[in-house]
């Protein structure tokens, strides 16, 4: 029980990183997002303890065996050299998932059949009883996934999805998967919310999901408790029923401590009659039907909440199935201002104009799936908005017209390159004017074609007095607001202050703010307020343009992928898979976000947490196109530091060993004084500077921002 292995634990696509943390705080070893799941390495203890406490794992998947997988006879064979009297119980009744990919095996009903053939020959073979295939409850679930050649069977150790607790009965014309409901509580800081005193309201409460799945979790009810009935999960011979029983007696003593100290704060309202009557039935199912209170009731009737704080979370109708409609959610923002001003909310809503509908002003958006609906998640600090004060324009200063007037002109300039190449994310002002030292970024934002200003200004010679170079810059943010006519809310200003080792950037926002953008035909999420950088490197796009024109049935890698831009601009040029890599958690879901916001989907894109250097050193894959972009300079505690001048030779040598035949690797660095080595590299790789070719029209007065190369295997 206490053997480390590695094993898959599966959610629905957004859950990943949430389940990393879960995981771990499980007490997993590690746990790293993937597609749809999460890899992590623990005991089968561990293992076990996320089948009964899990609130977002679809399923838990423990490794029997790993094989090559060539085609559907391999497969037989392979699976006909397991012992299967060691793992299925004899009477017992067991079933197959398959998911498959790549040429070996192209049907996943098939893969499935082969399996079964080969464990139903054998155990008849060695005991003379055929065993029973129970698609629905099977006694012992086996699962199957074969990518690239390689096949892992495992054990589904929770014989289920575990998105089910055992307390549904009914439920409406759309339920939401309760781990989906967990999610949407967690993203809310639920937890956090009721133990300061706070409540829970869903005005569209359908079945009551939200509203259980929200008592239970602040009842510290474990989801597994109630899903089997008392009895273990999978009749699978490696399970210890003994662990099984201590981690159901545990549950039971913790959900017995929280039922009994549950304050009736959980409201749940619709205007459906037979959806409240599911409610309370569900509700009485799972135990906690004393604590919440369920009405039928239209939204716009709802009265003030009596609390002062709260969590709103909502489901409303967004497929066409249930017609939803902008107007309904206008409504829906308004009653919420109107009757929770002072409460956070979690709310799912199915479009981009559906969110904006709405009304309120949003934390962050997270992409989620909803079975295979495609929606997002957003998340509110304060239903009520303060209004935003109305500022009578001032006069500009003599500075100020100068700096706008050279703002005019680059608009006026760049407008025919801007429409003739489709560009609506350019750099618009680059220290034009040597004492007014900025830069300014124009973002446009896809559908409403809002643009938003990203300013960031540079380190001014030190004799420059302090005083003057504040006044400086307040007069380019007035020229800039002056020209483009924006509100504050729309500018992002980047300033540099005084500080211990000289000059820095101050401190960032926390908005958690994104705004979509449009490169081509990629769709970007971008954060101007929170991070130096914005999610998208602006002078890299012609490389981008490259890469995507390049990518059609490549297999591509992004290495120090930071948001993953480029990986979509692959994916969207038919890139046959794509492989991102960066140790930061953050800035890979962000490239998450950004893949689902381009309906890129599937295994096809995998995305690893690692150290690159590392990572490279223990790859054994070839890829057909490979671009890296490292950093000039970075440390942290999970890697070793790097330094891209001391480094460069090595990293790009392990690059050009990943190189398939043919295959293109293309590099770039920003570090000013960075010289490549170009007798090392001339040992094993042949190299062309295509810098000058890299550099867009925005950036023609900085040109030094970056260095490129196209690099093949010698």
């Amino acid at each position: 029980m206490n053997t480390t292995s590695s094993f898959f634990v599966s959610c629905a696509q957004g859950l990943e990183y949430l389940l990393v943390d879960e995981l771990l705080a499980m007490g997993c070893a590690t746990a790293t997002a993937a597609r749809a799941g999460v890899n992590a390495t623990g005991s089968l203890d561990n293992a076990m303890r996320a089948v009964m406490w899990s609130r977002l794992a679809s399923r838990v998947l423990w490794p029997l065996a790993k094989f090559p997988c060539e085609d559907e006879q391999a497969l037989y064979e392979a699976i006909s050299k397991i012992d299967w009297e060691q793992h299925i119980p004899l009477l017992a009744s067991f079933a197959v998932n398959a998911h498959v990919s790549g040429n070996a095996l192209k049907h996943e009903q098939y893969a499935a059949l082969r399996v079964k053939d080969a464990i139903v020959d054998q155990l008849r073979a060695q005991t003379g009883v055929r065993p029973d295939v129970d698609t629905e409850s099977p006694d012992v679930r086996v699962d199957l996934v074969v990518q690239k050649g390689q096949a892992t069977l495992s054990i589904d150790l929770g014989g289920q999805s575990l998105h089910r607790r055992g307390w549904r009965s009914a439920q409406g014309a759309a339920p939401l998967k309760e781990n989906l409901a967990a999610a949407m509580l967690m993203r809310g800081k639920w937890p956090q919310v009721y133990a300061d005193g706070g409540a829970l309201l869903d005005p569209m409460c359908g079945a009551g999901t939200l509203v259980i799945e929200a008592a239970l979790m602040a009842a510290d009810v474990a989801p597994g408790l109630q899903r089997h009935q008392g009895l273990p999960p999978t009749r699978w011979m490696g399970l210890l029923v003994a662990v099984w029983k201590s981690l159901q007696d545990e549950a039971q003593a913790r959900a017995d401590a929280g039922l009994a100290a549950l304050r009736q704060v959980f409201f749940g309202s619709d205007l459906d009659a037979r959806a409240i009557e599911s409610a309370r039935e569900n509700a009485q199912r799972a135990g906690i039907q004393d604590a919440c209170v369920f009405t039928q009731m239209d939204v716009a009737d709802l009265p003030p909440m009596h609390l002062v704080s709260g969590l709103v979370v909502c489901n409303p109708p967004y497929d066409k199935r249930l017609e939803s409609n902008p107007g309904e959610y206008r409504a829906l923002g308004d009653a919420l201002q109107r009757i929770a001003p002072e409460w956070s909310g979690s709310i799912l809503c199915g479009s981009e104009s559906l969110a904006k509908a709405i009304g309120l002003r949003w934390k962050k958006a997270y992409p989620l799936r909803n079975g295979a609906l495609e929606c997002s998640l957003l998340v509110i600090e304060r239903m009520k908005q303060a209004p935003r004060p109305v500022a009578e324009p001032a006069e500009l200063s003599e500075g100020a017209h100068m700096v706008a007037n050279r703002l005019r002109k680059n608009l006026k300039n760049s407008k025919a390159w801007r429409q003739r190449e489709n560009i609506g994310n350019w750099r618009a002002y680059d220290a034009d004017i040597p004492e007014y030292a900025a830069a300014v970024d124009v973002y446009t934002e896809s559908g409403s074609q809002a643009h938003w200003i990203h300013v960031q200004e540079y380190q001014a010679p030190a004799e420059i007095p302090e005083a003057i170079t504040r006044k400086r810059f307040a007069d380019l943010l007035s020229a800039v607001r002056e020209v483009f006519a924006v509100d504050r809310e729309h500018v992002a200003v980047k300033t540099r202050r005084i500080a211990k080792g000289g000059s820095k950037y101050g401190q960032f926002d926390q908005r958690n703010e994104f705004i979509v953008v449009e490169e081509g035909s990629a769709r970007i999420r971008v954060n101007l307020f929170d991070y130096l950088d914005t999610g998208v490197f602006l002078d890299h796009r012609p490389l981008r343009k490259r890469i995507h024109d390049e990518a059609e049935d490549t297999r591509f890698l992004n290495l120090f992928c930071y948001t993953g831009v480029a990986t979509v601009q692959a994916a969207l040029g038919r890139a046959r898979n794509t492989t991102s890599v960066d140790l930061s958690g953050t800035y890979l879901q962000w490239l998450e976000d950004n893949l689902a916001e381009n309906a890129l989907a599937g295994r096809q894109h995998r995305i690893v947490q690692a150290d690159v250097m590392q990572w490279l050193a223990e790859e054994r894959a070839q890829y057909d196109l490979i671009f890296c972009d490292p950093p000039t300079f970075s440390n942290s505690k999970r890697a070793e530091d790097f330094e891209v001048q001391r480094s460069h030779v090595e990293l790009i040598s392990l690059c050009v060993d990943r190189l398939a035949p043919g295959g293109v690797l293309y590099f770039s660095n920003n570090a000013r004084r960075f010289k490549l080595d170009a007798e090392a590299l001339s040992a094993f790789a042949n190299f062309e500077d295509i810098t000058s070719s890299t550099i867009p029209v925005d950036f023609a007065r900085n040109s030094k921002i970056h260095r490129a190369w196209r690099i093949t295997a010698r």
